[in-house]
C-alpha cells in the first residue's frame, strides 16, 4: 500500500470521526468506542477495551488493530490512552467463558469496560451486531474498528493487553510457546497439549474435540 501524505492521513481520521460527530451533534457528550480481542484462542482471558476520544483529536495510523503490525500497536496505545477523555480495559476469565459461553463472555467484559471508565459514557458504539445487558444507550456496528475511531483505539488497547498478558503466561509455561501463537489453536500449541496436558488457563469448552 503507498504511504498516504500528511494531508490523506488527516482526512482518512476525519471519515473515522464521522459518527460520534453525529452523536455529538445529537446531543450526546461522551460517546465511547467499545471493542474485543481474544475471542477465538483455546487459552486466556477474553479482553475489551472502552475508550472515549475528543472531537478534536488526531492520531496519526489509527486503525483497525489486525491491520497493524504488533510495534506499532504498542505505539498507538500509548497515544491513545495519552489523549483519551477516558479508557478502560477489562476481561473476562477462562472459567467464565466455559461457565457462560464465549459470546456472552465477551459482552460480560465489554460491559465491565464500560463500567470502569472514570467519565462515564452517555452513548457506545460497539463493534460487533449484538450486545447483551448494556444500560447505556448504544449501536453495534459491524466491522467498526475499521470505520470508528473510538472502536479502532478501543481494538488496540485490547488487542495490547490481551497480547502482554499472553506473553506473561509464555514466561510461566515456556513449553506451550504461548509467546509464538498468542493462545491460538495452531499445529504447535495442539501439539503442546497433547504432550503436556491441558493448563489452568485453558478454555476447557474449546477443547471438547481435542481432548476426549
Amino acid at each position: 500500500m503507498p504511504k498516504r501524505t500528511p494531508e490523506e492521513e488527516k482526512a482518512r481520521f476525519e471519515s473515522l470521526l464521522l459518527r460520534e460527530r453525529e452523536l455529538r451533534n445529537d446531543g450526546y457528550l461522551h460517546i465511547a468506542g467499545v471493542d474485543e480481542a481474544g475471542r477465538g484462542p483455546l487459552a486466556g482471558a477474553v479482553y475489551a477495551a472502552a475508550v472515549i476520544l475528543p472531537d478534536d483529536i488526531f492520531i496519526a495510523g489509527l486503525d483497525d488493530s489486525k491491520k497493524l503490525s504488533e510495534k506499532k500497536r504498542e505505539q498507538l496505545f500509548d497515544e491513545i490512552c495519552e489523549k483519551a477523555i477516558s479508557y478502560s480495559i477489562a476481561f473476562a476469565t477462562e472459567s467464565e467463558i466455559d461457565e457462560i459461553n464465549i459470546l456472552n463472555a465477551t459482552h460480560l467484559a465489554m460491559n465491565r469496560a464500560v463500567d470502569g471508565l472514570i467519565v462515564p459514557a452517555d452513548y457506545c458504539i460497539i463493534d460487533g451486531n449484538s450486545i447483551k445487558n448494556m444500560s447505556t444507550p448504544h449501536e453495534t456496528m459491524v466491522k467498526g474498528d475499521a470505520k470508528s475511531a473510538s472502536i479502532a483505539a478501543a481494538s488496540i488497547l485490547a488487542k495490547v493487553t490481551r497480547d502482554r498478558y499472553i506473553t506473561e503466561l509464555a514466561k510461566e509455561y515456556p513449553e506451550y510457546g504461548f509467546d509464538k501463537h498468542k493462545g491460538y489453536g495452531t499445529k504447535a500449541h495442539t501439539e503442546a497439549i497433547l504432550k503436556y496436558g491441558v493448563l489452568p488457563i485453558h478454555r476447557k469448552s474449546f477443547l471438547t474435540k481435542l481432548i476426549k
